[in-house]
């Protein structure tokens, strides 16, 4: 049976979940508990694998028979070898849309690259493309070919990663239009914690939808009840019984869950997707976070960083997942943050420091940071304090009470226990 929200909190308390805390960086950033060396080095439980949401096929097939499916879904949309659409076509269900997010279906575009609808050529279904640059909101014809929308993807547990934005659009649509929702549920990988300020909504963007912290620390189908719930879906209106989840088995808001398909070009490891929530903001100043390198959001430099202490030295080229690259072809100088301990930066949470610490050495001043800091920072005074000397600590200090407010607000739609 789907669960609707009216049997959201029973299901949390009988859902039985072990924790696997795989610590080595053994396998590249597969899944840990399906490589034989992540095994052997972790807890006895750590080989129980998570089941995610589409794997649980008995609770949703019978659900969509009968039906006319559209699957928002991509690369990450994987049940083994198979992807979520080819089982739902063996399964019988009659899949006439596909909705592709930013990175596109296949997940090769690059980050903020329009991306154009077409047809999936294996399956030859439409896909509607909802990053195109057009409308986030689908088309009158294509919310008419179809009765239930069904959502499966692999988000990384950031407010300005857009996969939850993609998501919301769809339910916004789904309310407009009178259809159905399902959210086949993917476990968090920075679901173990929240941190940072809620957002600032006068800074609501495309990377930044609901009132909620950087490092909100649910799952895609947590947030969908939420947002149903609190009711922060177009006109504040409720999808309420038409919406409906699958939640993964064996995982809890404490599991160590290993991507097993990397969720975008430049979330490459696991650490790159642990340290996300701190380098990210490189993307709104001149300096490269390593795009177009083969360390990605694991280092970060600038040519005018030379002379400052700086050793680390790397070139963004243009390359697949990275056509243009901030710094492309300059000589950058910075810090490698590769071999950092993976627990140590998931216990230090958002870590301002190396945002500050270029700020300071780079020397432009006001010429440092774009307007699109605030939107991905999600408040309009934290600039400020970086330029008035403010150190990391006293900022996190800064938004503690959101933390505390937003865990309290969020727990009755909590799937897993925390």
């Amino acid at each position: 049976m789907i669960h609707n929200r009216i049997f959201v909190k029973f299901l949390a308390l009988v859902v039985l979940a072990v924790s696997t805390q795989c610590v080595a960086r053994a396998d590249g950033g597969k899944s840990c508990c399906l490589t034989t060396e992540c095994a052997e080095k972790c807890p006895a439980k750590c080989n129980e694998a998570v089941k995610v949401g589409a794997e649980r096929t008995a609770e949703y097939i019978p659900f969509l028979k009968g039906k006319r499916v559209a699957i928002m879904s991509n690369h990450t949309g994987m049940v083994g070898n198979k992807h979520t659409l080819d089982v739902m076509l063996e399964q019988g269900v009659n899949v006439t849309t596909i909705f592709s997010p930013e990175h596109g279906f296949r997940g090769n575009a690059d980050a903020g690259e329009k991306v154009k609808s077409g047809v999936d050529e294996k399956t030859g279904i439409p896909i509607a493309s909802l990053y195109d640059g057009k409308s986030p909101m689908p088309s009158a014809e294509t919310m008419a070919k179809f009765d239930v929308i069904a959502i499966d993807i692999q988000d990384v547990g950031l407010r300005y990663y857009t996969y939850y934005v993609t998501m919301i659009n769809l339910m916004d649509a789904a309310l407009t239009y009178g259809k159905e929702v399902l959210v086949l549920d993917r476990p968090n990988p920075n679901g173990m914690y929240v941190d940072g300020p809620i957002l600032d909504m006068q800074y609501k963007s495309g990377v930044g939808r609901l009132p909620i912290p950087v490092v909100h620390g649910m799952t895609l189908a947590e947030i969908a009840l939420m947002a149903d719930g609190e009711g922060w879906l177009k006109d504040g209106k409720k999808l309420g019984s038409k919406l409906k989840v699958v939640p993964c088995d064996n995982y809890t808001h404490q599991t160590r869950y290993r991507l097993p398909v990397a969720p975008s070009p430049n979330l490459r490891t696991m650490l790159a997707i642990y340290l996300y929530p701190s380098i990210c903001y490189f993307e709104a100043t001149p300096v490269s976070l390593g795009r177009g390198t083969d360390k990605p959001f694991e280092i970060y430099g600038h040519p005018d960083l030379k002379g400052k202490g700086y050793s680390y030295t790397f070139t963004p080229q243009s390359v697949p997942g990275a056509k243009n690259p901030p710094q492309l072809g300059n000589l950058c100088y910075g810090r490698d943050l590769s071999s950092l301990n993976e627990e140590a930066v998931i216990a230090a949470g958002i870590n301002l420091e190396y945002l500050i610490d270029a700020y300071r050495n780079v020397g432009i001043g006001d010429a440092f940071f774009t307007k699109f800091f605030e939107k991905l920072i999600g408040r309009g005074d934290i600039r400020t304090m970086i330029e008035q000397g403010r150190s990391a600590a006293e900022i996190k200090a800064t938004w503690s009470d959101d933390v505390k407010r937003f865990k309290e607000q969020r727990r009755k739609y909590l799937l897993y226990k925390e």
